[in-house]
């Protein structure tokens, strides 16, 4: 069934089966956006999705479908994790402890860790575009969608963070080499 069933579903019956169904089609994406934007703090991405979700179904009959219902999603996570950076006082570039789940057993899991520790060298709006570009696979237009940056800033973050975890990369080759 596809989202727009789902949400029709909720809006007209209540039901809270298909909303539920929702919730499992995007929780694991939701969550990891939050955990890239938290510098790998897991248990601060998990409160934040689960913020995201009880928002979602506060606000499920203002969804227009003007934008794919994850795109609306992403922009009510972006939107929960600007405001808990606001609440807490971080700063822009430390806003968060820096924090790794523990050590995994499985490749994939190592990865992950991998990926957030790479994407904390990174600012908030280059981490949230190439998380949202290569993560969620939104087009440029759907992350100013989610961020309302203007599309050459989008752009822009995207290639800076591209070019910042190259350089990074390649220093670690250099220094693991040598």
């Amino acid at each position: 069934m596809n989202d727009q069933s789902l949400i029709t579903r909720v809006l007209l019956n209540d039901d809270q089966h298909a909303f539920t169904t929702l919730v499992r089609n995007y929780q694991q994406p939701i969550r990891q956006f939050l955990r890239r934007l938290t510098k790998g703090n897991w248990s601060l991405a998990d409160d934040l999705a689960q913020q995201v979700f009880i928002a979602a179904y506060d606000k499920l009959a203002s969804f227009r479908a003007e934008a794919n219902f994850s795109t609306w999603l992403h922009s009510i996570a972006y939107r929960a994790f600007l405001n808990e950076m606001r609440k807490a006082h971080y700063q822009r570039e430390s806003e968060l402890t820096d924090q790794t789940f523990s050590p995994a057993t499985h490749a994939s899991a190592e990865n992950e860790i991998l990926v957030e520790q790479l994407m904390a060298q990174l600012s908030v709006p280059e981490r949230t575009c190439m998380t949202l570009a290569f993560s969620a696979g939104m087009s440029h237009q759907e992350i100013v969608t989610v961020t309302d940056y203007p599309l050459g800033t989008v752009k822009s973050h995207i290639n800076r963070g591209k070019q910042k975890l190259t350089t990074w990369l390649k220093e670690s080759q250099t220094r693991s080499t040598a």
